[in-house]
């Protein structure tokens, strides 16, 4: 026995597989039913009534008895008849010829006839046609069950069954009407504007314009567009087998809903810009349905499985219906009602010819015309199936009428089994392929994920991720994003925009609610920028940084930001195998306020396009990651740089362009490969020249013209080969920082007292042994003193003199004590002096506390100081530690 728990989801299985049975198969199905009722009806008749009664027809053996029994050889005499209505006579003798059987020989004979004189088709026909029956049922439904074609149709309706139900597939068909609606409003109104053709003459009324159908429009009350229209109210019952969950939540009014249609001819179209928002879940579900009909859809359209079996199937039917009927209509002579029966149990009965009648023959013909007739009708069925079947392309299925209005128009083709699946689909309802249609859209599903995307990236989860820089300004950071979010364009503070890794993001008109923003980073993204967004952008941005691969990806619009002020560029600017020509970036004209450019790329020569801004540039930075830069003759025509740094750029010389540039101010020429200096007097006529850094080079020798850089308050020469130091460096008396760490330096000459305005002074990385006193009693304004990582023996008492020293870095060298005098220097308080734990505790104890101490907090400079993170070559310094003293500066 079977529990209704089993049975049900057979029932379930029955009902949903209907949709994917068209009309005729419906109709063969109520055919085999009539065919199966009469087979069992025939079958219960034969095995309740079906016999045959036999008399004989031999009247030998009558005679031989008439000699015995005279009486019986001539007619019995007719009784009297009262004609006052007496009764009957009981009694009275049977008439007809006497045959002297037993009622056992009647019973006998009736088998014996039965099975010798009745045909095939008179005793056999109703088994034959529930068994015909049977195999009609199966073949019916075989593509529904067979093994591999099961399973893809299972999961095909249960996919229609969620397409049927998600919210998401209401939103998005009230969508298409609402755009199909403006779209036909916008081409009347374009036909209004031309004028309308005038009609010829002719007594028709006059025609009626088309507007966006509907299912009204149609002559169909769809129940899809009904649905659609109220999503929010009561929805009348799907096609689909499943029932819409109750569950959806829908923030607001549907798109499609009120759409009203007035008594003119012009259609009422609502805003817009009304928003429906699905339900977080609802979103999840329906993005998840989007990717499980992708996959369905690569899986079915891998095959044709389906389509085969069922065009097996139909041929397999209509042989089988032809066959049935070759071998069966011949029969139907056969069912007569009287039969000569001759059996040759002769001497058992006494009689060799008997004359039999069947009692269901009547009954039997008409069940088996009635049989036939069907099995014809269902024939014919098989036979128009096949037909449309050859002549309808069932392995492709294009969206021709969906592409319609009410209908998405992006829907692609498709083929194989999906498509035959389709095409069965509408033949039931095309309704339900317009719902699916929804789930293979990609403008749908780009719609779902830009109102997860927006419900996701909100205003205040934007405002929670902006943070304020080292500048005091506020960032935003968005990484790896499909998209812009549109909440981005409401941060009216937000000052700095950083973009990593979004492919897809577009600057629209809404970016001038954006009205602090000033730099922007893009960082390998190829941002789009509308025309209503781009006279923002020029007016309001002043730094912009892009990174990218190759100079192709540049947006065309960085180069008509007339108000920029900076631009970073780093990737590759120059053309594969060109040295003459090291720039692909294009024209500089409309850049007219750029006063820095900085290029991370690998260039051969300085471009001639820089000279298109060379009015207005003042900080050229090319960090040329190694390459070799072989043309600097474009320096020459921007006199106007005040800093210049050209890095890795791979020089051996200074560069000879370097003449032109009077009004340079800073020069920084670090990680080359200079090892001469000898054009430095070149440079004595750069007399704004401040700053020269020449660090992470290959200089051997300092030469005696550095003296003639009067103007010189910053020398960086760290981490070269200089072995010692000349004279005329000492004469720079403006010089504040001189940074000497990482070369082969002995000996500090006496000749340092006469920097009387250094600050810091750095040695680390030397093989200093000694320091000299004059260091001590004439640099008072040092700050920063660094001698790590030399050959120190002892330091001398004099250091209690910088009064204003703050860093002291003694690490790593040969010092046993250090001497008490450092408890004078107030400002090594907190961490000022970075020494070995152990030699530390050679101080008195008084000085020891005195050094760990705090700084007092009237101090602001070392309370600055302390709040951030020490560096053990370039320490950090507030503006207010470089403060001087007037009077001493003046005077020198």
């Amino acid at each position: 026995m079977f529990s209704l728990s089993e049975l049900a989801p057979l029932n379930q299985h029955q009902g949903r597989c209907k949709l994917l049975k068209p009309w005729w198969e419906v109709f063969m199905d109520y055919l085999v039913v009539l065919m199966l009722m009469a087979s069992v009806l025939a079958c219960t008749e034969q095995l309740s009534r079906d016999r045959v009664v036999c008399i004989p027809m031999d009247p030998v053996i009558t005679v031989n008895a008439s000699n015995r029994s005279p009486s019986t050889s001539g007619q019995a005499p007719t009784p009297a008849h009262d004609p006052r209505g007496a009764g009957p006579n009981l009694h009275s003798t049977g008439r007809g010829r006497r045959t002297h059987l037993a009622y056992q020989q009647y019973v006998y004979i009736s088998q014996v006839c039965y099975h010798e004189a009745l045909p095939l088709c008179s005793r056999f026909f109703p088994y034959m046609a529930m068994l015909q029956c049977l195999m009609l049922v199966a073949s019916g439904s075989f593509w529904l069950h067979f093994p591999h074609t099961s399973a893809r149709i299972e999961h095909f309706l249960a996919i229609l069954s969620k397409c049927c139900e998600s919210p998401w597939t209401s939103q998005a068909l009230s969508h298409a009407v609402r755009q199909e609606s403006i779209r036909e409003k916008e081409e009347e109104e374009v036909v209004e504007e031309r004028g309308p053709p005038q009609p010829p003459p002719s007594s028709s009324p006059p025609p009626v314009t088309r507007m966006g159908r509907t299912s009204i429009d149609s002559g169909t009350d769809s129940p899809l567009l009904k649905r659609s229209c109220s999503a929010s109210c009561g929805a009348p019952p799907s096609p689909c087998p499943s029932t819409l969950s109750c569950n959806s939540a829908m923030s607001s009014t549907p798109v499609g809903c009120p759409v009203h249609f007035p008594s003119s001819d012009r259609v009422v179209v609502d805003s817009p810009r009304q928003v429906v928002s699905l339900g977080r879940s609802d979103g999840e579900q329906a993005r998840a349905l989007f990717e499980r009909v992708r996959r369905f859809r690569s899986h079915c359209e891998s095959s044709d499985v389906i389509y085969k079996v069922y065009s097996a199937q139909t041929v397999f039917k209509l042989l089988m219906v032809t066959l049935i009927l070759s071998y069966t209509i011949p029969l139907l002579s056969s069912l007569s009602f009287t039969h000569t029966c001759h059996p040759e149990e002769e001497a058992l009965v006494g009689y060799s010819t008997f004359e039999c009648i069947h009692v269901l023959s009547s009954l039997l013909r008409k069940l088996l015309v009635a049989y036939l007739t069907l099995l014809g009708l269902y024939g014919l069925l098989n036979f128009y199936t096949l037909g449309w079947i050859l002549h309808s392309s069932l392995r492709q299925y294009s969206f021709h009428s969906l592409k319609e209005p009410c209908s998405l128009r992006d829907v692609p083709d498709l083929r194989n089994d999906l498509a035959f699946l389709l095409h069965m689909l509408d033949q039931y309802d095309p309704l339900l392929a317009q719902r699916l249609s929804v789930f293979l859209s990609p403008v749908s599903e780009s719609r779902l994920l830009g109102e997860s995307f927006e419900r996701c990236w909100g205003e205040e989860k934007l405002r929670a991720m902006t943070s304020v820089d080292s500048e005091g300004c506020s960032r935003l950071q968005l990484v790896a994003l499909p998209r812009l979010p549109p909440a981005l364009f409401a941060l009216s503070q937000l000052q700095v925009l950083q973009l990593e890794l979004i492919a897809d993001a577009r600057f629209t008109a809404q970016v001038a609610n954006m009205t602090s923003l000033r730099k922007l980073h893009l960082y390998h993204c190829t941002a789009a920028v509308d025309p209503g967004a781009l006279g923002v952008l020029q007016e309001h941005l002043e730094v912009l940084h892009l990174t990218f691969t190759q100079a192709s990806e540049i947006p065309g619009w960085v180069l008509s930001l007339r108000g920029l002020h900076e631009l970073h560029l780093c990737g590759r600017l120059s053309n594969d195998g060109a040295v003459g020509r090291g720039w692909a970036l294009g024209s500089l004209r409309q850049l007219r306020h750029l006063r820095a450019l900085v290029i991370r790329g690998a260039l051969q020569r300085i471009p001639g396009e820089l000279c298109e801004v060379a009015g207005s540039l003042a900080r050229l930075e090319i960090h040329n990651e190694g390459t070799r830069l072989l043309v600097l003759t474009g320096l020459k025509r921007m006199a106007d740089l005040t800093e210049l740094l050209l890095q890795d750029c791979r020089l051996e010389r200074l560069p000879s362009a370097l003449l032109a540039l009077g009004n340079l101010r800073k020069l920084d020429l670090q990680h080359n490969n200079l090892r001469t200096l000898e054009e430095l007097l070149s440079l004595a006529h750069l007399r704004r020249l401040s700053c020269l850094r020449l660090a992470y080079n290959r200089i051997l020798a300092l030469p005696a013209s550095v003296g003639a850089l009067r103007g010189l308050e910053l020398l960086d020469l760290s981490n070269n080969q200089l072995q010692g130091l000349p004279p005329a460096l000492f004469t720079l008396r403006r010089l504040r920082r001189l940074l000497l760490a990482g070369n082969l330096l002995e000996v500090l000459p006496a000749e340092v007292k006469a920097l009387q305005l250094l600050t810091e002074l750095d040695l680390s990385g030397n093989r200093v042994e000694s320091l000299p006193p004059q260091l001590f009693s004439s640099c008072l304004e040092l700050h920063v003193l660094n001698v790590a990582r030399n050959s120190l023996g002892s330091l001398p008492s004099g250091v209690a003199a910088l009064s204003r020293l703050c860093r002291l870095d003694l690490r790593s060298n040969s010092l046993e004590e250090l001497p008490a005098e450092l408890g004078c220097c107030s400002g090594l308080q907190g961490g000022g002096l970075l020494v070995e734990d152990w030699l530390f505790l050679s101080l008195p104890p008084q000085v020891r506390n005195f050094l760990r101490r705090s700084p007092r907090a009237p101090s602001g400079s070392h309370s600055e100081r302390h709040s951030r993170p020490d560096s053990e070559s370039f320490p950090y310094f507030s503006p207010t530690q470089w403060s001087f003293s007037s009077a001493l500066e003046s005077q020198i």
